[in-house]
């Protein structure tokens, strides 16, 4: 009796036919299966169907197994069940070779997280999820507050985000999120780490503006629109000429003179200033737009993406070429090591930058810089007092040098003294690299800092794509788009060793990168030295110069040492004390 009570579709096993699992099964070995039903006897409409409820990590491992199971995994119809599944209230999926699987893994990866300096607790905190973005592109963390923009141009204002317990950073999990604005392209604040300073967000939109007052007709006009962080609330608006299209904003100077950088669809710089202080006085005046000396100067350069900090401007071309505004004499003193080209009265003149391959994008310090170009190698320079070069060392660097133990990063950022370097350490997992002053607590693991860069104790979610850190906080942004790829290229085989003036003259094969000549230089100057101490601490000086590994340095400062108190000298252990 309990045999027949059984329905006929839970006896009946379901097969899975596919051209790659293997040959069909016989006759006899049919009746003696119990006629097994193949999956693909079922309309594809209803696979799909089944399919899509499935949650997105297995769905992926599904269509991992075999070739149906591929194509039926990957089609547009399971990933608009699953992006409708995962956010309801959608109502555009947004452009792209595959939109719905680009917006649904979006939303699925979607994630800001962040973790408090100091403190018992050490492990990245998840925030809470605004249910309307579309996915994240970008954030921007304030004094008390957080804002992220999402890819369809919808900017969110996370309010009274951040809460101290007990002098400890924790995320209020009660906190809530408003719309502030929509149409937006790119917002920016105050470019110093300090959030003390975020007291303004300059948000670039698009808004419907009337060609006549009085009528209906009306046409889409970029314009930057000024908020308090503080309450949200508008307190400025410039609208532009529906000729002009920017794509991103920057800031630059101080809060008296305050330049605002925009940066058009055609590769041109446009900069206007005010004056923060006179924002909140409900009065209206006129700015003036001028072209950028960079824009003005060099026409033909197109520029693809600029950023700055209060005192320096960094500019990325289409063809990867870099040009530098530095607006104070102390930070051009840091970042080139010379006061000898620098202008005080011309400051917005661009000087270019000696790289010796195309740049793909670059992060910009207080008063150091990292450079990331098309074979993946990050170059280095600045100030290296606390060793946020990750050189090894902490001497100063005037001119762009290779960090030659790190590859292909994901993204890079600068800091006031510290650098951080998000990297992809295997298929499946991601790791957090930095270098620099570690009090704190802003590296991690590493309380006294490290000039190398060395891998943090951060959990780092397997989709993170940006980061960012504060006085008190360290924040990853999760999101992954299908469409994006940093398009790396292999580096030739003629340039894997040295520079890339290696390849260039007859003696290149000979003398890579000059190796040779270098070495020669170093020892014409240990010769110069009169007496074994002097010979010894140039020594010191030299492999701090020389492109080895922290390691390697370490092992060869610990060797002249033991030489150094073999012959009756002093001198402490490690490398040579920087210059006051």
């Amino acid at each position: 009796m309990g045999e027949k009570a059984v329905p006929l579709l839970r006896r009946r096993r379901v097969k899975r036919s596919c051209p790659s699992c293997g040959p069909e099964l016989g006759v006899e070995e049919k009746k003696a299966k119990g006629n097994p039903i193949s999956i693909q006897l079922f309309p594809p409409e209803l696979v799909e169907h089944i399919i899509s409820f499935l949650p997105v990590r297995d769905l992926v491992a599904l269509g991992q197994t075999c070739r149906y199971f591929h194509e039926v995994c990957d089609a547009e119809g399971v990933w608009r069940r699953i992006c409708r599944r995962l956010s309801p209230r959608l109502q555009d999926q947004g452009s792209g070779v595959r939109p719905w699987k680009r917006a649904a893994i979006l939303n699925y990866t979607k994630g800001l997280y962040f973790q408090a300096f100091g403190g018992r607790r050490r492990c990245l905190s998840k925030s809470v999820a605004p249910l309307l973005a579309h996915g994240y592109r970008r954030f921007l963390p304030t004094k008390d507050h957080v804002f992220i923009l999402d890819y369809v141009g919808t900017l969110f204002f996370l309010k009274n985000a951040l809460v101290s317990t007990l002098g400890q950073m924790q995320w209020k999990r009660a906190c809530r999120y408003v719309v502030l604005c929509r149409g937006a392209k790119d917002f920016a604040s105050d470019p110093r780490c300090n959030t003390v300073y975020h007291k303004y967000l300059y948000v670039l939109a698009t808004r419907e503006h009337q060609e006549v007052v009085g009528t209906t007709s009306s046409r889409a006009c970029d314009c930057v629109e000024v908020y308090l962080q503080s309450s949200g609330q508008r307190v400025f608006k410039m609208t532009f000429h529906h000729s002009m299209t920017f794509k991103q904003i920057v800031l630059v100077g101080q809060e008296t003179q305050r330049a605002l950088l925009l940066l058009t669809e055609e590769g041109k710089i446009y900069s206007l200033v005010v004056n923060e202080t006179q924002l909140d006085q409900p009065r209206s005046y006129t700015v003036q737009l001028a072209l950028r000396k960079v824009s003005h100067y060099l026409p033909h350069l197109r520029v693809a993406c600029m950023t700055s900090n209060q005192s320096s401007t960094l500019y990325v071309t289409d063809q990867g070429g870099v040009y530098f505004e530095v607006h104070t004499p102390g930070v051009y003193r840091d970042l080139f090591g010379t006061l000898q080209a620098f202008d005080p009265l011309d400051q917005q003149m661009p000087l270019a930058l000696s790289l010796p391959a195309k740049i793909l994008f670059c992060a910009l310090g207080y008063n150091h810089l990292g450079l990331v170009d098309e074979f993946g190698r990050i170059f280095m320079q600045g100030n290296n007092r606390y060793g946020q070069l990750g050189t090894g060392d902490k001497m100063d660097r005037g001119e762009p040098t290779q960090v030659r133990y790190l590859q292909r990063p994901i993204t890079l950022w600068c800091g006031l003294n510290h650098s951080l370097v998000l990297s992809q350490s295997s298929e499946f997992s991601k790791e957090l690299l930095g270098c620099g002053c570690g009090a704190g607590g802003r590296l991690p693991g590493w309380p006294k800092g490290s000039a190398s860069f060395v891998k943090l104790q951060v959990k780092v979610p397997l989709c993170a794509c940006a980061l960012c850190a504060t006085r008190e906080c360290l924040y990853i942004l999760s999101s992954h788009d299908i469409e994006q790829h940093t398009p790396y290229r292999d580096l030739p085989a003629s340039r894997v060793v040295g520079t890339p003036e290696s390849s260039l003259g007859t003696g290149a094969s000979q003398d890579p990168g000059g190796t040779a000549q270098a070495c020669e230089e170093y020892l014409s100057q240990i010769h110069s030295c009169h007496t074994l101490q002097d010979r010894m601490e140039k020594m010191k000086e030299i492999v701090g110069w020389m492109p080895l590994m922290a390691a390697q340095k370490d092992f060869f400062w610990e060797a002249l040492d033991m030489l150094q108190k073999a012959e009756g000298g002093g001198g402490a252990v490690g490398p040579p004390a920087p210059e006051t």
